[in-house]
């Protein structure tokens, strides 16, 4: 193999040209990025980088002279119009380039609210990239009034800031509790109490008609006619797995570009990581949307591409930071009907579908998530009422 091309110049995509030299490959290595920085963090973009508490070259993964002396080729802030599968070969605007394995780290693209209800009106943002924030920063002025749309992890992240930074924040969540689609309402009253006390209204069950005024916004008009005045507004309403150079090239589309369980698509010279890939799990499909699943997904895939056969099986775990808590999870709820809560003076909610103990959320106790991370790794389902006495050392579970 002469050259592979990467597609992404994100978390996924840095992280697979990195194993790729680390395994000791020693063809061309090609990074594509539309964005004209080198590959950064995410997280910290509508937290700590929005605050101003981190500069943007902290951001960056690594220093860009480690593509350079890694011989990783970087393509920035250039866009590949077409993948052609038969000849092996991307289309880069007025140039080609050639490739003998192919990877997709294309990553995700923010949910927009419709031009037709003001969705394109000046002063209306999403975040997703360094553009989103940097465009959107200088609004975060103390008594300026903001419009949060989305009561998810993304929402409820920009709305603290927003707090902090001395801003009047009202978050709507169209859903009966904010956190609906991934967290149980134990550990939404939490974090709604915790946006509450520092001064943010919380508006469930509540929609969006249309964001008000003529050129740029000046309020919201919700689907029971109220109005409420906005300086600007903040879409956070999810993220899609950005597919649409896989469609064209017409790779399988299943909830994201559809791999097997080695990360390989449904062409066998091309393959696919993180917030973008599907792949089987546990007798279904399974797209990740986390830091971790893109660095450790794409390194298996770089691996894969390099002969290795090995199949991707990850425990997931995720985080977001809100003022001054850290929420940690670990595992995958879905399907739990029980939810049972530790209190020993920090809190972490622990789920089980019948005995079947399923994953956790730890709010400000690390020692919840990492003990509850290992019970996962060993497949052990520990006892509900031992969890729940504050007495009990949760490393004795490890051992019963």
């Amino acid at each position: 193999m002469k050259r592979i091309a990467v597609i992404g110049a994100g978390q996924a995509g840095a992280s697979l040209v990195a194993k790729l030299r680390a395994l000791g490959f020693g063809g061309e290595i090609a990074l594509i990025g539309e964005e004209p920085v080198p590959p950064y963090q995410r997280p910290p973009l509508s937290k700590a980088y929005l605050l101003g508490e981190l500069a943007q070259d902290r951001l960056f993964l690594r220093p860009e002279s480690f593509y350079a002396d890694q011989e990783i080729s970087l393509h920035l802030g250039r866009r590949v119009d077409e993948i052609d599968t038969a000849n092996r070969r991307l289309r880069l605007g007025e140039t080609t380039l050639d490739y003998d394995a192919l990877a997709l780290t294309t990553g995700s693209v923010a949910r927009q609210l419709p031009a037709a209800i003001g969705g394109a009106l000046a002063g209306v943002f999403v975040v997703r990239g360094l553009a989103d924030v940097d465009a959107m920063a200088p609004e975060f002025q103390p008594g300026r009034r903001v419009v949060i749309v989305g009561g998810g992890y993304i929402g409820l992240e920009a709305a603290a800031v927003a707090a902090k930074k001395g801003l009047d924040v009202t978050v709507l969540e169209m859903a009966p509790r904010i956190l609906q689609r991934v967290a149980a309402p134990e550990t939404s009253d939490a974090i709604r109490a915790l946006h509450q006390g520092h001064g943010v209204r919380i508006l469930e069950s509540t929609g969006l008609e249309r964001i008000e005024g003529e050129d740029r916004v000046t309020g919201v008009r919700l689907s029971d006619g109220t109005r409420i005045d906005a300086d600007f507004v903040i879409v956070g309403i999810g993220i899609l797995p950005a597919t649409a150079l896989a469609e064209t090239a017409g790779l399988v589309i299943e909830n994201g570009i559809r791999t097997d369980a080695q990360g390989r698509t449904s062409d066998p010279h091309i393959w696919a990581a993180g917030d973008c890939a599907s792949f089987p799990h546990r007798g279904g499909r399974l797209r990740l949307e986390s830091v971790q699943n893109a660095i450790d997904q794409a390194e298996l895939v770089a691996e894969n591409m390099l002969g290795a056969g090995k199949d991707y099986d990850p425990l997931p775990w995720f985080w977001s930071d809100q003022y001054d808590l850290k929420l940690q999870i670990a595992g995958l709820n879905t399907g739990y009907d029980r939810v049972f809560v530790r209190d020993s003076g920090a809190r972490s909610h622990w789920y089980y579908a019948g005995d079947k103990f399923l994953a956790v959320d730890a709010l400000g106790d690390p020692r919840a998530f990492m003990l509850g991370k290992r019970l996962l790794e060993q497949g052990r389902s520990p006892d509900p009422a031992a969890l729940m006495d504050p007495a009990t050392d949760l490393k004795a579970l490890l051992r019963a």
